[in-house]
């Protein structure tokens, strides 16, 4: 796939409530801010960058970074941020990662698209189990079912992705998400983090 068709959504607008409230996209993680790492990872792989963010969205523009605040009102939850990202995508495809996820790389992002062949995305399961969040949506397929399951009360996002039939891409190692203090405490630690 060309990068001219890929949108980079990093979902960020969560309420990061196991990691005592904190914005997890501007939290530090080797001395630079989790959205801008990923930014510096993964950006190179799609044409652009759109993060789903609820708060500190002044910061975003500083950064050359455009947030997508989420549709509905109140924390939603994940599948709202993905909502948000497809009514804000451009281009024929978008690829989720949670900012969070320390150990994507542009390989596995690849790999996802590839997963798709002719279905309206696909989803990663890693060793641990799935990662719903780490996913492709082919847009025009996806952003009027996940608007009408939001709609209709759904949260899960793995139901939904389900019910658009997306095909797995099994990981062989985990993506590494920084979302408690302990899991930070032990990547700062000296967890080997793939640069």
């Amino acid at each position: 796939m060309e990068r001219r068709q890929l949108t980079l959504g990093i979902l960020a607008g969560g309420e990061g409530r196991r990691l005592g409230g904190v914005d997890k996209a501007w939290a530090e993680f080797g001395g630079e801010p989790l959205v801008l790492r990923q930014c510096r990872r993964l950006g190179d792989v799609a044409a652009r960058i759109l993060v789903s963010a609820n708060r500190n969205l002044e910061r975003y523009p500083e950064h050359g970074l455009a947030a997508v605040p989420d549709r509905l009102s109140g924390f939603q939850g994940p599948l709202a941020g993905i909502d948000a990202l497809l009514s804000a995508c451009r281009t024929p495809w978008l690829v989720t990662v949670p900012v969070d996820a320390w150990d994507v790389d542009g390989a596995i992002l690849h790999a996802l698209l590839a997963a798709c062949g002719d279905a309206a995305g696909a989803v990663a399961v890693e060793p641990g189990g799935p990662q719903p969040m780490l996913a492709a949506y082919a847009v025009r397929r996806c952003r009027g079912p996940v608007e009408w399951a939001l709609a209709d009360g759904e949260r899960a996002v793995q139901r939904v992705q389900a019910a658009l039939g997306f095909p797995t891409l099994v990981l062989e190692r985990a993506i590494g998400n920084l979302n408690t203090p302990e899991a930070f405490a032990r990547a700062q630690a000296g967890m080997a983090v793939r640069e």
